[in-house]
This record gives structure tokens, sequence and C-alpha cells, in this order.
């Protein structure tokens, strides 16, 4: 069960004289008034009284008064809190009468609780930690916060060599119309010389078939010089006419071959190689166009991958926080950023900066179940009710001050006194107290 304040009087504090409050049980309880009256005064009191000698007052007596600060506070279990005498020495009672010191108002006072202000001026980082703190993931999110920065540098670097590939790759020329490999001159020559040999042997079976066809004809000749003495010399052109059918068979012979033969030209081998640096420039330029492209390729299938581990890292962070018990709904953190339903903390209103403070230190210490709140003006009378609200919806008391005489204060602080009907009577009886107790030696 969380304690929470009942009742408190203040005398010669600061700027008060005499202040009784019961602070509302849950919800929000708002000291009004003119700036310089006392609000914040009671607010330090509280925390002087509950939180110990740190939250002392520089110069704690009212200003004018010979008669010391007087301070009790009645918590809701029935323990009272005491300060007073010239020493304003601590004294705290249990409902049973046992006596207690600071360390037992340490288990249950949040020190953020009556000093909310050094949780508000912190850094997003620090209120960040202060939030995985209490929810028990901070170590387990910086883990995963590490791989993701260092997944985040790699694929940054990744993709700045992807971009100058694919820059490098776009900048290169192409040239659709030459051959993959680089051309070799001695290749293009050796292929110069197998055509010229078969062109040559071509060449050769060409002039024996001129050479058998000019036999023919020569033959032919002879045969006709010699048909006049065909008789005398009939065994001769027996002779002959074999010899005659055999060469006609050669020359059949020699003209089918002929029909199959077809010399190939050398023009484009010769071009090859009087442009062969022409030619391998720009096949050496294809094959850095498909090289770059390539490592573009490579480079950008890494950033991908890295690009899926980061989400999974993110993922991870996201359940992490997900499943752990936050304080207020919309509240979680994010690359070490405390964020309230998507702002950061300077992109907050004070309206939620509050409720998101409140709800951090109330989750700090749960036995804790109040807050002091300084300077509400901050807020419009509409979102004081939604706070006040949402106050009492989580069970909490805030205790807060605001420049203003309006209805929407529970009291009006004027002068060191509570503003109403009463003020009279309680400035007379407070007076007639600390004379007598003044003369009785009591301070």
């Amino acid at each position: 069960m969380s304690l929470k304040i009942n009742r408190l009087e203040i005398e010669n504090v600061k700027r008060i004289k005499a202040v009784k409050l019961e602070p509302t049980k849950n919800g929000l309880t708002v000291i009004g008034g003119n700036n310089r009256q006392g609000k914040t005064s009671i607010l330090d009191s509280i925390a002087w009284v509950l939180g110990g000698e740190k939250y002392r007052p520089s110069n704690p007596q009212r200003e004018g008064s010979v008669i010391p600060p007087n301070l009790q506070i009645i918590m809701s279990n029935g323990l009272v809190v005491e300060r007073k005498g010239k020493n304003s020495s601590l004294k705290v009672t249990d409902p049973n009468g046992g006596k207690g010191g600071q360390q037992l108002l340490d288990e249950f006072v949040e020190q953020l609780a009556i000093d909310l202000p050094k949780f508000m001026n912190s850094t997003s980082k620090e209120k960040a930690n202060t939030l995985l703190q209490i929810i028990g993931v901070g170590p387990q999110l910086k883990v995963l916060e590490q791989k993701e920065t260092e997944l985040y540098n790699k694929r940054h670097a990744m993709g700045q060599v992807m971009d100058q590939k694919e820059k490098y790759a776009k900048e290169q020329v192409y040239y659709p119309d030459v051959p993959k490999d680089l051309i070799s001159a001695s290749d293009l020559i050796k292929q110069q010389q197998e055509i010229l040999a078969k062109n040559g042997e071509n060449n050769r079976k060409r002039d024996k078939a001129e050479k058998i066809q000019e036999n023919i004809y020569l033959m032919n000749r002879q045969i006709m010089q010699t048909q006049e003495t065909l008789k005398a010399i009939q065994e001769k052109l027996e002779k002959e006419n074999a010899e005659l059918a055999l060469l006609n068979d050669d020359l059949a012979t020699a003209k089918k071959s002929l029909i199959d033969l077809q010399d190939e030209s050398t023009e484009e081998l010769e071009n090859n190689i009087n442009n062969i640096d022409a030619i391998n420039q720009k096949i050496r330029s294809n094959l850095d166009k498909e090289k770059a492209e390539d490592d573009a390729l490579q480079y950008k299938q890494q950033y991908s991958k890295l690009s899926a581990e980061i989400d999974e890292v993110r993922k991870a962070k996201a359940d992490l926080l997900n499943n752990a018990e936050l304080p207020l709904p919309g509240l979680t953190v994010d690359d070490g950023d405390l964020l309230y339903n998507g702002s950061k903390w300077d992109g907050m209103s004070s309206a939620d900066q509050l409720k998101v403070a409140t709800a951090i230190v109330r989750k700090l210490n749960p036995k804790c179940g109040f807050v002091l709140l300084d300077k509400l003006e901050q807020m419009d009378l509409q979102t004081l009710t939604e706070f006040g609200s949402w106050l009492e919806q989580e069970d909490l008391q805030a205790i807060a001050t605001r420049v203003s005489t309006g209805g929407e204060c529970s009291i009006i602080i004027d002068d060191g006194y509570v503003l109403g009907d009463e003020v009279s009577s309680i400035k007379e009886e407070v007076a007639t107290i600390n004379t007598n107790q003044w003369k009785e030696g009591q301070f």
C-alpha cells in the first residue's frame, strides 16, 4: 500500500507564517496565490520534513520571526513526522508510540517525488535510463542498441561503397558489337596464316586442273593431226584414247573437287589486326562495366542483408519494451531517448511532461503515493482537470502550486497564511501559542 499525506502543519518556515492543510487523498491539491506569498515554501517544507537534511532550506526560519520553524506531517498510516525546536530536530512516531528516524522515512519517500525538478531537468538519456532501470530491461536493451548501432554503421559504409560502385558502373561506356574476350594479335595472325595456306592449296588444285585442261587441248589437236594416218597408227590411237579416257576421269574428279572449293576472306582478320588496340580497348571497357555492375550487385545484396538484421534487432527491442511493465501507456525508449506517444521530451506538452515524470517517479518507489509539483500555472484549466482525473485514476496524491486565486485552487496562500474565513483566528491562535512557548523556553 502506498503512503500519502493526511495532514500537514507548517509555522515560520521561509515565507510561511502558519498553514494547516489536509490534501486530497487521491488527485490534485492545488495551492494557489500570487507570487511571493509562500506557495513554494509549503513544498520546500514537506521536502525538508520527509526528505532529510539535504532538503533543509539555507535560511529555513521566516524572516522577522524569533520563533524557530515548526513542522508536522501525519501520513496515511498514522506515522507522525515532526521538525521543531532550535535545531529543527527530526522526530518520527508510529501509531503505537514507537520512535524512528530518517531511515524509516527513506523506505517510502521517493527522492524524486519531493524533488521532481531533478528529474524534469535531467537529460533525455538520463530520463530514459531511469525508466529502463525501473522496468528492468536496461542491460538487455543496451546490448541490442549496441548491436543495432554496429549494424547500422556497417550498412552505412556498405551503402556508400555500393553507391560508388553503381555510379562507376553507370559511367562506363559499353560496346555491344565487340567480342566479350580480349583479342590476341598472334591468334589473329595464326588464323590468317591458316586461311592463306588453305587458299594456297586451293590455288594449286586450280593450277593442276588448268594444266590437265591444257593437256586435253593439246591431245585433241594431236588426235586431229593423226586421224589422217589413223590406220597406220591405230595401235597408237587406241593407246592415246585410253590415256585420254584416263585424263577425262581425272578431269571429272578434279572438277567435282572444284565445286566444293570456296575461298575464305581474310579482310575481317586484317581489319581486326589493324584495329586490335581499339577493339581491345572497347572489350576492356565492357569488362570494366560488367565488373562494376557485379560489384555493385554484391554490395547491394550485403546492404539488404544488413537491413534485415537491423530490422530484427529493432523488433527485438520493441518486443523487449512491449513485454515490460511500463508505468504509462504510450511510454517507451528508442535509441536511448524517452518517448511518449511518439514524442521526445522536448516535443511533449508541459502537461504530458508532468504526467510522464509523475508516472516514472511513482514506479521508482510504489510505496510513495504522493508527489510535489511546483508552478502548475503552465497547465490550462481543462488540462489541469484532466491531470487531476488521471491522478485519481492512478491512486496518486499530488500537492502542487499555481499562481492563481481561481476556483481550481484548493487553498489560497496570502502573506504566509491560508486565505479564508478563519485567517484572523488562526493568526491570533498562532501568535498566542508562539508567544507562550517562547516565554516557557520551549524554543
